[in-house]
């Protein structure tokens, strides 16, 4: 069985999205999902638990990265699969992977069944697909407002990012395993699991969901000019990338002389002055195109999009429930 865990803020037509997933489904031979509604108080784990607990086996999440975040901590290390749907601004887990944007083809994924183990992160009890943050980053996400980003789309960061560009560093210490201690005056540190940020940058271009590691990025740059260099370098690909420097392991902390702005996957979360991570490797199950063992995720998504299109032209109208 299925199952569909939807944030109704980000959904801007549920008759038409239970109408194609119903219908696909269908027509495919499966049975009519389960639907949960996420809520302020509860945005997608409670649901997503209770899902799995009946029995899904592919759990479809549609929202955004907030949503997937938090539907994601119900599936670690379940055997039930989640097929993402996005919807919202940043969908970064869904950018990263290669994952349509388009509702057809994600259910077509689904339903032709190529599976594929991610890695996540955990801070704490919280677990994270793409990045944690401390400091800018969190700063930036913070200053960016819902309206903006419903107007504007992902440029709406670089609007909120322009409001800290002058702030003051941290004074950081961090240690990536059993590594010694680093003191660094940082104006963020970024844990990744994957390096594509908002807009299709990609910050860190050796990290990958699947190797067991976390990278770590530490941006130092002091002035405006050092943000352009650094901001025109990843733009650019640059092998060496200014201001910034990149670590690798399992486990990576870092430790601030007084409490800072944090972030999981564009979440803002309570200020600290600690921000503690770690790998848990294969964790979860992931919905991605045909053929799962292809070390490039976007493969086929094109000809699952087609395939999808010709399943929802022969689906009969659904019930909706």
């Amino acid at each position: 069985m299925s199952a569909v865990v939807f944030n109704p803020t980000k959904v801007d037509d549920l008759d038409l999205l239970r109408e194609q997933v119903n219908g696909a489904l269908a027509t495919a031979g499966w049975p009519a999902p389960r639907w949960l509604e996420t809520t302020p108080d509860d945005p997608g784990y409670g649901q997503t638990r209770t899902a799995v607990e009946a029995g899904a086996t592919v759990v479809f999440v549609c929202g955004g990265d907030g949503t997937v975040m938090s539907a994601l901590g119900a599936l670690v290390d379940t055997d039930a699969a989640m097929a993402i749907l996005p919807a919202g601004t940043g969908n970064l887990l869904a950018a990263n992977l290669g994952i349509s944007t388009d509702t057809v083809t994600g259910i077509e994924v689904a339903i032709e069944g190529g599976q594929r183990k991610i890695d996540v992160g955990q801070v704490d009890d919280q677990y994270f697909a793409v990045m944690a943050g401390m400091g800018f980053d969190a700063d930036m996400l913070e200053a960016t407002s819902d309206t903006a980003k419903a107007r504007i789309g992902w440029p709406a960061y670089v609007l909120g990012a322009m409001r800290h560009l002058k702030d003051r560093p941290m004074r950081l210490t961090i240690r990536v395993d059993d590594g010694e201690p680093m003191r660094r005056r940082a104006r963020s540190v970024l844990i990744a699991n994957v390096g594509r940020l908002q807009g299709g940058v990609r910050l860190l271009t050796d990290a990958a969901p699947d190797d067991g590691l976390l990278d770590v990025a530490v941006l130092t740059p002091r002035t405006l000019r050092h943000w352009a260099a650094l901001g025109w370098a990843v733009l650019r690909r640059s092998p060496r990338v200014p201001s910034m420097q990149v670590l690798r392991g399992a486990r990576v902390e870092v430790v601030s002389n007084r409490p800072q702005p944090r972030q999981l996957d564009g979440d803002v979360i309570d200020p600290g002055n600690k921000l503690r991570a770690e790998v848990r490797p294969e964790a979860v199950w992931l919905c991605v195109p045909q053929p799962a063992e292809h070390p490039d995720l976007t493969v086929d998504a094109d000809a699952a999009a087609k395939r999808g299109a010709e399943r929802e032209e022969q689906s009969s109208p659904a019930t909706t429930l």
